[in-house]
Formats: structure tokens, sequence, C-alpha cells
């Protein structure tokens, strides 16, 4: 870990300056690189030396942002991707084999779920879930064959929040790879390698872009596994562009203080919605009536931008709402500068039976909302009036 403050690392960290001097990075838009002489590429080829070769396997950018995400993280080692979802399945491919057992969260993301039930058992690699309110059964469903526990914390949409230390202890005592999904915390807020975590995943095209910019994923963690990943990665081709990179890095100088302001602002439309006569319920990690209030206020600095409530009468008072909304977005991304809003029963999950959705909190009335950078007062004003119309 690094002894400077988290702000300090995410600003200062940067690679060596060129002949030229430069105060901010350049990119290095460049598919390869040369070698001096026979020797010098052989040497690089087996790895004697460390050295970039091809923007597939390395390149300076991609190298610092995973240098940060690492200290951030406090992670022994990382590799970066071209999305979060390539983060995911890249990790998932080179540590398991055919064979191998998966025990994980129900409240995942979609094509994580799709991931788990459609594509790994081709390669006979099964998943058993359990529901985020329900941690005790996690035991009762590993088997010998069981290689890793997964879950999202919180989790998206429902913004359940999981006792990452619990995991950490489970993972331990029964010789798995513990791997969290930390893109709606991000290392600012929640750090689950200091719990036990193994592997820590990010979409980094949510928070840690923050601008809906770009698209990129990341995936860091122990020495050993970071290792596997990477062999598999530089193999199959699902590496992170350099621009892609140069913007994230460049992002992450701001992060802490963007992700300050989302959680300010976060907290007060909860606040907000928790009063509203047209609102069943609001969830929110750092409102007390939360689930698992007194878990996030142990594993999380400030409770995320991520608030989900209920609004009365169901699925179509859902579609009424966002027909209503004026300012904030209606998108499918999350972690914007611009609040965005999503009503998952009639839109993302509107395929799944209604069963399926309540199984991972998505009641019909459900809303999910990415709070933004705008002033609060005009996000609620926007929020407000959708309710009342």
């Amino acid at each position: 870990m690094s002894k400077n403050h988290f702000e300090t690392d995410a600003v200062r960290t940067q690679l060596n300056r060129s002949e030229f001097l430069e105060h901010s990075v350049p990119m290095y838009v460049t598919s390869s690189f040369v070698f001096e002489d026979a020797e010098d590429m052989r040497a690089s080829f087996s790895e004697e030396k460390q050295r970039n070769i091809y923007s597939r396997f390395t390149n300076p950018n991609t190298s610092e942002f995973v240098e940060k995400i690492c200290k951030m993280e406090g992670a022994e080692a990382g590799y970066a991707f071209a999305t979060g979802m390539a983060a995911v399945f890249s990790t998932f491919a080179a540590l398991l084999d055919s064979g191998d057992h998966i025990v994980s969260a129900r409240s995942v993301f979609g094509s994580t779920h799709t991931l788990f039930t459609k594509y790994l058992p081709k390669w006979n690699i099964e998943t058993s879930y359990f529901k985020v309110n329900e941690p005790d059964k996690i035991e009762s469903l590993i088997k010998p064959n069981t290689k890793i526990l997964f879950a999202e914390s919180p989790t998206n949409p429902a913004v359940d929040v999981l006792d990452l230390e619990y995991l950490g202890e489970i993972a331990k005592k029964h010789n798995l790879i513990l791997v969290i999904d930390n893109c709606f915390a991000t290392p600012y807020l929640q750090q689950p390698i200091e719990f036990g975590a193994d592997i820590v995943i990010h979409s980094a095209t949510k928070l840690i872009d923050g601008q809906g910019r770009v698209l990129g994923g990341v995936a860091v963690g122990r020495q050993d596994l970071i290792r596997e990943i990477y062999l598999f990665s530089r193999n199959t081709g699902p590496a992170m562009s350099p621009f892609n990179a140069w913007v994230l890095s460049k992002s992450l100088e701001t992060l802490a203080v963007r992700v300050e302001k989302h959680c300010q602002n976060a907290v007060k439309l909860a606040e907000f919605l928790d009063k509203h006569d047209k609102v069943n319920f609001v969830k929110y990690p750092f409102l007390k009536s939360h689930p698992q209030y007194e878990v996030a206020r142990k594993q999380m600095k400030l409770g995320g931008n991520i608030v989900a409530f209920e609004i009365k009468g169901g699925i179509e008072a859902g579609r009424k709402f966002l027909n209503n909304i004026k300012m904030c977005s209606l998108s499918a991304n999350l972690g914007d500068t611009r609040t965005i809003v999503t009503h998952p029963a009639s839109t993302t999950h509107s395929k799944l039976s209604e069963d399926d959705r309540m199984e991972v909190g998505i009641s019909d009335g459900l809303v999910r909302v990415s709070v933004g950078l705008e002033h609060v007062d005009d996000v609620i004003k926007d929020i407000s009036q959708a309710l009342s119309s």
C-alpha cells in the first residue's frame, strides 16, 4: 500500500516523463513497440525483461491506469479490459476449469447472470445462488468442487449490501477464491481486499469514468491469480484500448471529489423520497431504514450514488413516471455526471417473470436512480414533479 492519501495517489501516480518533460501523460496510441536488437527481443518475449511488446498485452497507458487502481484497492497486480463484462468473463474463464463450481449471490448484474446460467454451463461449470438476505445458507451450497465465491456489493439494481468480512471468512475457511464486483462503491468508498477478497472487479464505464464517455473494465488482486487472468487475456484479446485507458486514468484524478458530491446528492434524494406519499419504500445504504445499514456503515465510507425506491402503482405507474421525467436522463448507464432514472420491470428486466424479478428484489414499481452532479434541488424537483404527475 502507498503511504500517500487516496486523492494524492489518484493525481500523482503517473508514467515516467519522456524527454519532452510533459506534465500530463501523453497517449501511446500504438499497436506495437520496437526492440533494440535480437537479444532485447528474445529477452522480452521470454519475459526476462519486463517491457511493452504489443498493446494487446500491455501499453503504457493501461499500465498507468492499472497501477492507480491497484494502489486504491490495495492490490498486488491487475489487468485492464475493454469493458466491465470482459473483466468478469475473463476472470472466471481464466480461473475455472471444466467441472468447477461457483457460489454466487443471486442479485448480480443481468449479463453476469446470463454468463453463469447460459455460457459457463457449456464448459461444465455450474453456479449455485444464495439470496442476499440469507447469507447463512452459503456454506450449505459449497461442494468439493466449489472454487469461487462471488458477489456484488452494493447490488444492481436493488442496492442490497453484503457483509464482505463475513464472505471473506467463509472463503478463507473453505479455501475459495473470493471475487467481488465493487463497481457501485468504487475504490474510494470500499476496498474489498481489506475484508478478504482475492479479486476485485470494476466496470470502469460507470463511476470510474463518471462522464459517460468510454467503456472499460479492470480486475485487480492477488499476483498469482492476476497472472492467470493476464495469460488468458493476452491470448484471447479483451484488452482495454490505450485511448480509453488514458481517459480513465485522468478520470481517477477526480474520483474522490466526484464521488463525495454524488453521495451528498444521493442521500438528500433518498431522504426526500423516504417521506413521499407515493413511495412505498426507499433503499439507500446510508439510510437507517436500509436492512443492511450497519454493514454498509462498517465497510463503506459513504452510501454511493444509487438510490432505489418503489413507486406505488406497479409497472404502469413506473412507465408513467419515466414518461413524466423532464430533466433527468432515461438511459441504461449509471455513474454519470447526469442523473439517470430507470424502471427495471418495464425495461431492463421486462423479459423476466415476476417471480424471477422478485427473487432479486425487483418489484413492479422499483425505480433506480443514479444520482448525478447537478444541483440536488433540481434533481429532486424533477423527480417530485414526475411522481406528482
